[in-house]
């Protein structure tokens, strides 16, 4: 009698898992929590106006796949940029927004590829304090300065470990701090994000960016490991949904527009944003 009662409950939801496109759908996870480096303009930067949410090209982009794909996407500030990287590996995000690869975060993430962008890494001084440079080899002798748990490619990340003398800081607003200070030769940072926020804290003219960059790597969105939503058909449906925004442009689009975003609120200052 039971086992007929139970035939009777589960044939019906036996026939549905047999229809196509069924099962992946009732697995998957219809909202989505990701953060990234919130000092990251015009990739991703606080909102002033809401200072929990994370704005920018990078924002954009993944609320443009989220969209693709049927879900709904947060983009919160989980604070510093190490944070925000611990935040993922423990599952409590699912997604970052933006992150080179690197071997030790292979071990904790999945990458969606493409990437979406390539972002040169370059070293910064103090205009009048600079100092010969060709390439990573000038750095030996110099202390420096990076963010806690930033990386620039796997390949430099492994030179600098064994070669450099480099501190982790919090926020890039210390390093430049520290450089105009005279307490480090050098900021190691992406130029384009450095370059934003020495405009917004008006210092572009006391920083210099020695050239030749010390990598140009590839940003790409992950998806955590412990993440509860990490599963075959999310990170298909990215990479595919990745590729044909790539085709389309459509990140270079969302770059041009945010570098514009970002400086119109510099001519426009919120209310300081609260940590």
């Amino acid at each position: 009698m039971l086992e007929r009662v139970l035939s009777r409950l589960l044939l019906p939801l036996f026939c549905l898992l047999l229809i196509p496109g069924f099962a992946s759908a009732a697995g998957k996870c219809e909202r989505l929590v990701a953060t990234g480096n919130p000092e990251y303009p015009p990739y991703l930067w606080r909102d002033p106006k809401n200072p929990q949410q994370l704005i920018g090209a990078n924002a954009d982009l993944l609320q443009h796949l989220a969209k693709e794909l049927g879900v709904v996407v947060d983009i919160i500030y989980t604070g510093p940029w190490s944070r925000a990287q611990d935040e993922a590996r423990t599952g409590r995000v699912d997604l970052i927004a933006g992150a080179f690869l690197t071997l030790p975060r292979l071990e904790t993430m999945d990458y969606v590829h493409p990437a979406f962008y390539i972002t040169p890494s370059v070293v910064w001084v103090h205009r009048g304090a600079e100092f010969p440079y060709a390439g990573w080899d000038d750095l030996r002798s110099r202390t420096g300065d990076t963010l806690v748990n930033n990386s620039f490619g796997q390949q430099f990340d492994a030179y600098a470990k064994s070669q450099l003398t480099l501190e982790g800081v919090s926020s890039l607003t210390q390093a430049f701090q520290k450089l105009l200070l005279g307490r480090t030769d050098y900021v190691l940072y992406e130029r384009y994000p450095g370059q934003a926020l020495a405009d917004s804290l008006g210092l572009q003219d006391d920083l210099l960016v020695l050239d030749p960059p010390i990598s140009s790597e590839g940003l790409h969105l992950t998806v955590s490991h412990n993440s509860a939503c990490n599963d075959a058909w999310l990170r298909g449906r990215l990479a595919k949904a990745m590729n044909e925004a790539l085709a389309a442009d459509l990140p270079s689009v969302l770059l041009e527009r945010n570098v514009q975003r970002w400086k119109d609120q510099q001519l426009t200052p919120a209310t300081d944003v609260q940590q």
